[in-house]
């Protein structure tokens, strides 16, 4: 027994284990504060997270700025729904246009990335008067019926279809195969400008470029996944900026808020006219909770600088694993962008994780064989050394032990 916990370790991950659908795949332990980079358990045992809530810390665990506007607010109001004007949900939408390139301007404001998704399929689908959508081969936007219908994993999709109809996937980076994709049905085109899910993918450098060509020559819609890539995780505030290039529809969420649940979907005044009363809406959605911390993240991401703080942290980081991988076979490739990596092994790494885990590094997956690195923007060189020290010993005992 914990004695600063009245629940021992293991009773709490059997209650999770009991009363939790069975839906993720758990590491052994129970997370109980954070931070910065740092994570703890109940124990008080430190972890250096790699994870970042799936890319959601970028501002560090428990930032004191997110931390009191949070508590603040909280004190004034909790909810207030659309359909009445809110002080804080006001200034929110009024940083987003200020943050986002133009067109971009109206958005509506949700409570999680698959509900941006779904709001940008509807808003795809009512201004177009089109169905098709095209997405692509590796993609992730989501497990709910209308996002998972453009997720390209079939494990996700099979045991949920029918899904929604009139969906195409092309190879991501090939113009040419989306060009033979779109016919005169077509309402939009979905990318993530990164793919994480699907493996930490980067696109060939002309190809965003060219699909927003593609678009105005078609008159399709250009739809960019940003959930992950989003509010400087690539070394820009939007990854869409490395390549100079703005969608119709811009969809964001996880990092938003610095750890409290929202989602955006963002497009121009034309484009979002085409919802009307009645035609979407969200209980929760811009709630004042939520919009406050967004406005608090948004505000720590842009005075820390962090999206510069990726990119040069994310150079080191890259430049560290290139020289573990030049040291062995095992490693396929390191690949990414900012603190956006990705690290492909030649096995599947389920057991690597967990010894990672055990010498206080957590890790992510993207796939069975690549591991995913989403650490917060704010982890220092040290920690990052850290991580790099464990994984280069890790990777040498596991060659050996594989014989690879």
């Amino acid at each position: 027994m914990n004695s600063n916990n009245l629940v021992d370790e293991q009773t709490l991950m059997n209650w999770e284990n009991e009363y939790s659908a069975p839906v993720y795949t758990k590491r052994p332990v129970v997370i109980a504060h954070g931070k910065g980079a740092v994570l703890y358990d109940i124990n008080g045992q430190s972890y250096i997270d790699c994870v970042g809530g799936h890319g959601v810390a970028v501002v560090g665990h428990s930032h004191p700025a997110v931390v009191d506007t949070i508590v603040e607010q909280a004190r004034q109001l909790l909810i207030c729904p659309g359909s009445f004007y809110n002080d804080v949900r006001a200034k929110l939408l009024k940083k987003l246009d200020e943050i986002t390139p133009k067109p971009l301007s109206v958005s509506f404001l949700s409570n999680s990335g698959a509900e941006a998704i779904e709001t940008a399929i509807k808003l795809a689908r009512i201004y177009t008067k089109k169905k098709k959508i095209i997405s692509t081969v590796g993609a992730f936007h989501g497990r709910t019926l209308g996002a998972l219908s453009l997720t390209w994993r079939p494990e996700y999709r099979n045991p949920f279809q029918p899904l929604l109809p009139s969906v195409d996937f092309v190879p991501f980076g090939n113009i040419e195969r989306i060009k033979d994709a779109i016919d005169k049905d077509t309402a939009a085109i979905i990318v993530e400008p990164i793919q994480g899910e699907g493996g930490v993918n980067l696109p060939p450098d002309d190809f965003l470029p060219s699909l927003r060509e593609l678009c105005d020559e078609y008159d399709v819609l250009l739809i960019l996944d940003e959930v992950q890539t989003g509010f400087g995780r690539t070394g820009k505030m939007f990854a869409m900026e490395h390549w100079d290039v703005v969608p119709d529809i811009l969809v964001l969420a996880k990092a938003a808020a610095g750890g409290v649940p929202i989602g955006i979907t963002m497009s121009s005044k034309e484009i979002m006219s085409a919802f009307k009363p009645a035609t979407h809406g969200s209980t929760f959605g811009g709630n004042p909770l939520a919009a406050s911390a967004a406005l608090a993240a948004i505000n720590v991401i842009i005075n820390e600088k962090l999206p510069q703080q990726a990119s040069d942290k994310g150079k080191y980081f890259i430049k560290c694993l290139e020289a573990i991988k030049q040291s062995t076979t095992i490693i396929r490739e390191v690949r990414g962008k900012g603190l956006m990596i990705g690290v492909e092994y030649r096995f599947r790494i389920g057991e690597l994780i967990l010894e990672a885990l055990k010498k206080g590094i957590l890790l992510l997956t993207a796939g069975k064989n690549i591991i995913r690195l989403l650490p917060p923007l704010v982890i220092e060189y040290e920690q990052i050394d850290q991580v790099v020290s464990v994984l280069d010993e890790l990777t040498k005992s596991f060659a050996q032990k594989k014989r690879l």
